[in-house]
């Protein structure tokens, strides 16, 4: 922005002196604007002009002062920014606080029915509230940031409703991460049921959090709020209001609840070891639950990166927005359909993968067979595809969603058995001849050149196939390389029919090669953030681990940007696949489970100590358990792997990642990790054996909201073998059950130094049950604190495997 003589005489000499970045208060007479802001008694919270990203617009926003990355917490004209912020002010003007923009036009407002005071001032105070009153002895303000939120709700704020106004304080998400303007998500109090919700487009809601619980100070679906020890949380419901608000145990630490562009609401908490926000808790868990979150024609799938994409022949709305995030604006035609006689639609049938969720643009369905359904799509011009679920025709033709759209799943209980849909198309085979002539001459033209220059470029090519591994490197290397074409064609192009599943790293197929042997084949997503530098680490150290409890990486391909690995193949799946269901758990007997037990324990023990690379594994969990063909388990997904060198091997991370329900709690709240971290996973994982039930399965619990609580409300009660799978009543061992429930609540201790190591469970595993010490109560039972203390290492000692993304897989 360039400035005029006479804007800069009027900035420095006109325009009172008065320091505000060194005061809290705005009195009458004096305005805020340019680079002056209010800062907090105490330095918590700063006010004043900011731009969001690389936005050419300016906000009057409140954001954090002691934290170097500027996190806003509230903004006062989130619908109508200024672009000059040194000609707009911030003032008091008859009795309120008004924001007038370069042509001094009035954009924002407290807009209270107040008249001009004398005393009159706005305080930013230390809890983030920014509050308009009567002079500093007044006792209530005339106007409060607290009751006018945008995003964000603060510790000490309120969120309810007001019986006598019959008004509610509601979070609306940003549009995007450069734009605070007003998001399509919105949460709110639904105070008849003490409960909140979160709305899309302010009208359909998709997620509630259950009822205010007043025992356990929760809502009973979101039981990752007793996750850390530091909130109190409360529920306040009187004659005049009902709101939910919460505070810290320790009101030095920075906290904050938002809703998210995404359309989750998470709560987050700032860690001044890694400068970065940690997630302590979201809502929805899945993405893809977030109503609309894909917008029309988008499919969301949470084990893709990003988890929204378009359909074939759509692009994004908004590509812009995407970028940044935020996929609501959804997808639209990538060219306009032609309906014409002379050019007549075909469809192309688009397959739908396995865990996807996608929302009809209209509410239409139709009582036609599946040849009249798609015979009046193509009549209809506006139909853009249809779909045939359950005997009933389905038509996709509004570009908008609107809050009776249904949604359609792939997959789980409420699944529509939607496997398919037909895009209308417009049938390029009907073209010109003149055209298609010129096309074949140019074309040959083209091959002719093309021809005369592959020679040339192919050894080339072969090269850089391999190029992100040095010749000291592949000479290094016991696993073979194989050729892309090679692998395509043992997956048959990578088919939808030999697809195994989806992992943070990327899509997993079975890969059947002329000689016979079956590899599983993952495929590094071409939007996944795992770089060339953890596939190289993958490679040539994963590669170099021997154990008949690890899975075997067998081979590895690279061309251009795609990243491969080839591992034995597991025709057993995982244990997940077994343990959590009703029919195929009688396929595990006690002895086969003991025995599955054992083999983790004997893999684990490899990687903390056995083998020179000392590994903590970071995702362990049922579903990285592979069984092969003998039922053997086999420890898998080294995606989110760390190795350690030297002794101690305690650690903080920049960022958390994992799976919730398995991250013990030092590294789930703080990002500290060790082999006791790896050691509590196991003892879930054991617990979830014995009982055949998930650990995050208990949400409609009355009685514990985790399986970790439940088998210790039964170890307490002393009926350990209530917890045994139903399954298991005939083929049970109940002393190596009892002894095993024991170790498992061991592992699951909230200090670390109480739990074993490797080692101990190992030698646990064959004591006798009165020689076992007596578990003490674990991590997310009560509000006890971790007192132990984790040492750190020198970051130049750690070298870290590979990375996927901070969502759980």
């Amino acid at each position: 922005m360039i400035l005029t003589v006479s804007q800069l005489f009027l900035y420095f000499f006109i325009i009172p002196s008065f320091s505000y970045g060194a005061a809290d208060t705005l009195s009458l007479n004096q305005s805020l604007s340019g680079d002056q802001t209010l800062v907090s008694l105490d330095g918590n919270f700063e006010m004043g002009f900011f731009k969001p990203g690389k936005s050419p617009s300016y906000y009057i926003g409140i954001w954090y002062k002691k934290i170097q990355t500027r996190s806003v917490v509230w903004v006062a004209n989130r619908e109508t920014p200024v672009s000059d912020i040194f000609s707009s002010n911030l003032k008091i003007i008859d009795g309120n606080l008004v924001l007038l923009n370069e042509s001094k036009t009035e954009i924002w407002s407290t807009n209270m029915s107040s008249s001009a005071t004398p005393g009159t001032e706005v305080v930013l105070l230390d809890d983030g509230n920014l509050v308009l009153r009567y002079g500093s002895n007044s006792s209530s303000p005339i106007w409060q940031s607290f009751d006018h939120p945008t995003h964000t709700f603060l510790p000490g704020g309120k969120l309810g409703y007001n019986k006598h106004t019959n008004t509610k304080q509601v979070l609306t998400s940003w549009r995007n991460k450069e734009d605070p303007g007003m998001g399509v998500f919105s949460l709110e109090v639904d105070a008849s049921y003490k409960q909140y919700y979160i709305q899309w487009n302010r009208s359909r809601p998709y997620w509630k959090s259950g009822d205010w619980n007043d025992q356990t100070h929760i809502f009973s679906l979101i039981p990752e709020m007793r996750l850390n020890n530091n909130y109190n949380f409360s529920y306040v419901d009187n004659e005049n209001e009902s709101y939910f608000t919460y505070s810290l145990h320790t009101p030095s630490i920075i906290s904050r609840f938002i809703i998210d562009v995404s359309g989750q609401i998470q709560q987050l908490s700032w860690s001044d070891n890694t400068d970065q926000w940690n997630l302590v808790w979201a809502q929805p868990q899945d993405l893809c639950q977030v109503y609309g979150g894909c917008g029309t024609f988008g499919v969301c799938n949470q084990h893709m990166l990003p988890a929204c994409k378009c359909l074939p022949d759509f692009k994004p709305r908004s590509q812009s927005e995407w970028d940044l995030g935020s996929f609501s604006s959804g997808c639209v035609r990538k060219t306009v359909l032609d309906c014409s006689d002379k050019q007549k639609p075909v469809f192309r049938v688009s397959y739908v993968e396995k865990g996807s969720i996608l929302a009809f643009p209209e509410n239409e369905a139709l009582p036609l067979d599946e040849p009249a359904c798609r015979s009046s799509c193509l009549d209809y011009c506006i139909c853009n595809a249809y779909t045939f679920i359950s005997n009933i025709c389905h038509h996709w033709n509004l570009e908008n969603l609107n809050n009776t759209a249904p949604v359609l799943y792939s997959y789980g209980p409420y699944a529509s058995y939607l496997d398919k849909i037909y895009i209308k198309v417009s049938d390029h085979h009907k073209i010109n001849t003149k055209v298609l002539l010129a096309g074949i001459v140019s074309g040959f033209s083209g091959l002719v050149f093309l021809c005369s220059i592959a020679v040339i470029f192919y050894k080339r090519m072969k090269s850089r196939d391999r190029g992100v591994l040095s010749e000291e490197d592949i000479k290094g290397l016991d696993i073979p390389f194989f050729e892309f074409k090679r692998i395509s064609s043992a997956t048959e192009n990578f088919s939808l029919a030999n697809k195994l599943g989806q992992g943070g790293f990327g899509p997993v197929y079975k890969g059947t090669f002329p000689e016979g042997a079956e590899m599983a084949v993952k495929r590094l997503s071409s939007h996944s953030r795992q770089g060339l530098k953890e596939f190289k680490n993958e490679v040539l150290l994963i590669a170099k681990l021997q154990h008949r409890n690890l899975i075997k990486l067998l081979g590895y391909g690279l061309k251009n940007n795609e990243m491969i690995l080839l591992y034995e193949y597991m025709p057993n799946k995982s244990l997940d696949c077994f343990i959590f269901d009703r029919t195929f758990c009688m396929r595990l007997d006690w002895a086969l489970r003991f025995d599955i037990i054992m083999g983790i324990t004997r893999g684990l023990l490899y990687l903390h100590q056995d083998s020179r690379l000392k590994i903590i594994h970071r995702d362990l969990k049922a579903s990285n358990v592979l069984l092969d063909g003998d039922m053997n388990p086999k420890i898998s997904d080294f995606g989110l792997a760390k190795i350690v060198k030297g002794r101690d091997i305690d650690s903080s991370l920049t960022r958390v990642v994992g799976t919730f329900g398995y991250m013990a709690p030092e590294y789930a709240l703080n990002g500290l990790f060790s082999i006791k971290s790896d050691v509590f996973s196991f003892g879930v994982v054991v617990l979830e054996i014995i009982s055949g039930k998930r650990n995050t399965g208990f949400y409609d619990n009355k009685e514990a909201f985790s399986l970790i609580s439940y088998a210790w409300g039964l170890w307490k009660e002393k009926k350990p073998l209530d917890l045994l799978d139903p399954a298991l009543a005939e083929s049970c061992n109940s002393i190596e059950v009892l002894r095993c429930m024991i170790i498992g609540l061991l592992c699951v201790q909230e200090d670390p130094q109480d739990r074993p190591t490797m080692t101990g469970v190992l030698g646990m595993l064959g004591m006798d049950i009165e020689s076992l010490p007596d578990p003490k109560e674990p991590a997310f039972v009560s509000r006890k604190r971790v007192h132990s203390s984790p040492t750190y290492v020198n970051e130049s000692e750690i070298n870290q495997l590979t990375i996927t993304e901070e969502h759980g897989r």
